[in-house]
């Protein structure tokens, strides 16, 4: 297994981490995704473990905390060979404290977080959303508490607009307050918004990414095909509502490229669209998930070989999709790339 460094940071996290989601599922969403027990969860543990994956990414609106639970009874007795990433700020109930990012709901979050998952800290600690009607310098000291008390090693984001991160950092800055170091994204070869701001904007911060959903919210398995129906066991029958938007015909077209790059390696397609990830810059770790062994280790093959250049080519060929303004002009007129080169 790679191993990166997250951002700026001191630490470093796998290539590949798992996404713990499938855990515990329950409800419409989550019960879509996976109804992993501890047992089962214990023996995704060890798969990973033995496989160079340290880093287990969860949050507490999962399942409604379920998915916490089970991974903290899956990681007993090994904690030390483990981190553990988790997010907050998400509603988990109808009170009017039990959404957002707020003092009291953080430090209520975490020790509840801490109880769930049986420790005494947490690696990372991302906000899942931001949270307009808190002001910062309340989320970042209350933030920087937690890393002081111990209860939070790092501190990071998680779908963030690029003006709400960048005025984060930039407050922590101002303050001496903990930076984020990770932002947790959707990135895909259907989904390369990323691109436009976020990624530079890492690249500028030192903020890793942390990619969630890199097959496409379930659309790059490589079952889904032109022509053909969706799969009948495809979880998109529950959760397309819950997921980014995609054109069908640009995924087709991307789907072509990946089966023939399949033929000439002998790799899957999954396999091959987490390739494409590991190689763009910024990008930390790609968070795999799996309802099974056979998913895990699937997705584990995604790593230790590489594409070649030629088919990274064909892959951006096929998946590119016209910038917003004021990002176009850099991509496609030579005197404003000179200025300012993207990138990818």
């Amino acid at each position: 297994m790679d191993y990166r460094y997250l951002g700026k940071s001191g630490l470093r996290v796998p290539a590949l981490s798992f996404g713990a989601g499938t855990f515990g599922g329950s409800g419409p969403l989550f019960g879509a995704w996976g109804t992993t027990d501890a047992m089962e969860a214990r023996r995704l543990v060890d798969i990973c473990l033995e496989a160079g994956v340290n880093l287990f990414d969860t949050a507490d609106v999962y399942s409604a905390g379920a998915s916490e639970e089970v991974l903290g009874q899956a990681i007993k007795g090994r904690r030390g060979e483990v981190l553990i990433s988790t997010k907050m700020g998400l509603p988990i109930g109808d009170g009017p404290n039990d959404a957002g990012t707020s003092r009291s709901r953080l430090i209520g979050a975490v020790e509840d977080a801490l109880r769930r998952l049986g420790t005494d800290y947490i690696d990372l600690l991302q906000l899942h959303a931001f949270d307009a009607h808190v002001p910062v310098e309340e989320v970042l000291s209350t933030l920087d508490g937690l890393v002081s008390a111990g209860k939070v090693r790092y501190v990071g984001a998680s779908n963030f607009a690029g003006w709400e991160l960048m005025n984060s950092l930039a407050t922590a800055d101002r303050h001496g307050y903990s930076r984020y170091v990770a932002h947790q994204v959707y990135y895909s070869l259907v989904g390369r918004d990323y691109e436009w701001e976020l990624m530079p904007l890492g690249a500028n911060q030192g903020v890793g990414g942390l990619v969630w959903s890199p097959l496409g919210w379930g659309r790059l398995t490589g079952k889904i095909r032109r022509g053909q129906p969706l799969p009948e066991g495809s979880r998109l029958h529950q959760t397309a509502e819950f997921g980014p938007p995609v054109d069908n015909e640009r995924l087709f077209d991307i789907v072509d490229v990946l089966d023939r790059i399949s033929d000439e390696t002998g790799k899957t397609v999954p396999q091959i669209a987490i390739n494409w990830l590991l190689s763009r810059p910024t990008v930390s770790s790609v968070i795999i998930g799996a309802r099974n062994e056979e998913q895990l280790r699937q997705n584990l093959g995604a790593v230790g070989w590489n594409l070649t250049a030629e088919q990274i080519g064909r892959l951006d060929a096929a998946s590119a999709v016209t910038a917003p303004y004021p990002y176009f002009p850099y991509r496609r007129q030579e005197g404003f790339a000179r200025l300012n080169p993207p990138l990818v």
